[in-house]
């Protein structure tokens, strides 16, 4: 279970740095700071898929970055299976499996090598590190490319073994930073699946992105982030009811739409 409150982060402005007209008419700026996350709430519980939607630049990686412990929320509550993230981080991050934009591989090692290093640094044993990642490689079909080196491997290679690397320690919730963006279609189906043999496992998942149609196929929850602002937090079902024909597109629009309103009143 994934608990969201008045979650907000600022990142402070560098003496001298003037802004420009655009950042003047940008509700986030201050004098002083970029407001890049100004209040997010949402939960995901056991079991679901949530998708997390938004404009580039509306804080959806500084966002998922707080949740995994990376940063430090200003104000605000995240609780990872009732564990209070700011509180007891060493502990929440043990709960959590986290997918960055940058896939953290050591180029020199291999698919295997990486994936077992990050399962020792998780405190695993070598005999349960070998079955875990047999496990993972067959869900990733990544047996072809386990003693290959990650500096020689594709995109959607790399980002198969981010992916086990990230989710080794077998987590209670898993945050993945759009995990398609830029495979091919085969890899995509392959992630696709991964995601929901986890939550047939009850697992929650929260994953950003930009293509309706995953969130079409995999999401029990969606929430949408403009402006560093949750400006939508619901189910699919009343996500499609936005419109009267059930386009998601034409319903993410609509709540951008309607955000950019309520900024110019």
């Amino acid at each position: 279970m994934i608990e969201i409150k008045g979650l907000a982060k600022a990142f402070a402005i560098s003496k001298g740095n003037k802004l420009s007209d655009t950042e003047k008419q940008d509700v986030r700026y201050s004098e002083k700071a970029f407001h890049s996350v100004r209040d997010v709430s949402f939960t995901c519980g056991n079991g679901e898929v949530l998708g997390l939607l938004g404009p580039n630049g509306a804080g959806k990686t500084t966002t998922l970055r707080m949740l995994s412990t990376a940063l430090k929320q200003d104000s605000g509550s995240v609780f990872i299976n009732d564990i209070d993230v700011l509180q007891k981080p060493i502990q929440a991050r043990k709960e959590i499996g986290f997918l960055s934009a940058d896939t953290g591989l050591y180029g020199k090692l291999t698919a295997f090598e990486n994936v077992a290093y990050f399962a020792r640094l998780h405190g695993m044993k070598d005999s349960a590190i070998k079955t875990r990642i047999d496990e993972l490689f067959s869900m990733l079909d990544m047996h072809t490319f386990a003693n290959r080196r990650v500096d020689t491997m594709s995109t959607g290679m790399k980002q198969k073994t981010a992916i086990a690397r990230a989710v080794v320690h077998s987590p209670k919730v898993v945050i993945l930073d759009e995990p398609t963006t830029g495979l091919d279609i085969m890899t995509v189906q392959t992630v696709l699946d991964f995601i929901k043999s986890l939550k047939a496992q009850g697992t929650p998942v929260i994953f950003s992105t930009h293509h309706l149609d995953e969130v079409g196929a995999l999401c029990d929850r969606v929430v949408v982030i403009d402006k560093g602002v949750s400006s939508f937090s619901g189910s699919l079902a009343e996500f499609k009811q936005l419109t009267p024909d059930g386009d998601l597109r034409q319903a993410f629009l609509a709540i951008i739409a309607n955000q950019a309103q309520q900024g110019a009143a």
